[in-house]
């Protein structure tokens, strides 16, 4: 062996033993979770969903509802009597957000967060034509209304609230409706406002879901909402909870006008904006790098 060999040889070995004694190393694993295995836990998430009996999917809809009611009525409270507009929205967000950290930490089953779900796990299979997809969708939103409702009776019934929350709630409700007075021009404006509302949405899920503790998930949960909130975006689930107590506490507006000329256009908003902006956008932005489990194999 020539002294060039033996050189290159030592040199190799010296290589060996460095990149050894580096994996060996001690170091901090990372705190959150890249944009791949994120969009690849949404599409997992959604097919366990889906896996549970309906009694499981419907009564974890309705929690969810129930976590709503609870977000809007905190959101108003907590924003209650301030008048600097900055931190009035940063409280009424910071009040909303707690309804939906509950929603994400306890696995409840929401509308809008399931819009980034369901559709995570469709654009990671062949086929889409699976009716219980479908049927899912929409006892999720059907269990969604009932239990905000549900809990908006339990509340008036159990007259705790002061004067001051109803006067508040009435002009949540007029920003959440002023849409109506726009014919419909305002019905289309109230979609494109919903395909806001649960793009931040969809974001506070990727954001919770990137997180590896209790605290990152909170955070990443409340930075998104308080944006929404304080934008006056229309997302269908949380106006569930702050309709559920205006139907109940005001005759303004009837049930009607808040479904058809909010609730719907609104909905249709979230589904464009949480399956196309988040699920679709990021599916396919990062399509080599997903590993995904989901039934579709990886392409050689």
């Amino acid at each position: 062996m020539s002294e060039k060999e033996k050189e290159e040889e030592r040199e190799a070995h010296e290589d060996k033993e460095t990149d050894q004694n580096y994996s060996e190393i001690d170091r901090p694993g990372r705190q959150f979770y890249i944009p791949s295995q994120i969009v690849d836990e949404f599409g997992e998430k959604g097919r366990d969903h889906l896996r549970q009996s309906f009694g499981s999917q419907f009564l974890l809809a309705l929690t969810a509802g129930s976590f709503m009611t609870f977000g809007a009525i905190f959101s108003i409270l907590l924003a209650e009597g301030v008048e600097k507009q900055g931190i009035f929205y940063l409280l009424s967000g910071l009040g909303f957000a707690a309804g939906y950290a509950m929603v994400f930490i306890s696995g409840a089953v929401l509308f809008t967060e399931i819009n980034v779900l369901l559709p995570s796990y469709l654009f990671n299979k062949a086929n889409l034509m699976k009716v219980n997809i479908y049927k899912f969708w929409a006892s999720t939103y059907i269990g969604n209304i009932l239990g905000a409702v549900m809990v908006a009776v339990l509340i008036e019934v159990s007259n705790s609230l002061n004067a001051e929350f109803y006067t508040e709630l009435s002009s949540y409700l007029d920003k959440k409706m002023k849409f109506m007075d726009h014919g419909v021009k305002g019905w289309f404006e109230v979609v494109v406002s919903g395909i806001l509302a649960n793009w931040l949405i969809g974001m506070a899920a990727f954001l919770a879901t990137s997180a590896r503790d209790i605290t990152g998930k909170i955070l990443g949960t409340t930075l998104p909402v308080i944006l929404f909130v304080a934008g006056n975006f229309q997302h269908s689930a949380a106006n569930m909870g702050y309709f559920s107590m205006g139907v109940l506490a005001s005759d303004k507006y009837t049930w009607y006008e808040y479904i058809l000329f909010n609730l719907i256009p609104a909905s249709i908003g979230n589904l464009i904006g949480g399956a196309i902006l988040v699920s679709l956008l990021f599916s396919y932005a990062y399509k080599d790098d997903i590993q995904t489990t989901l039934g579709k194999k990886k392409k050689k």
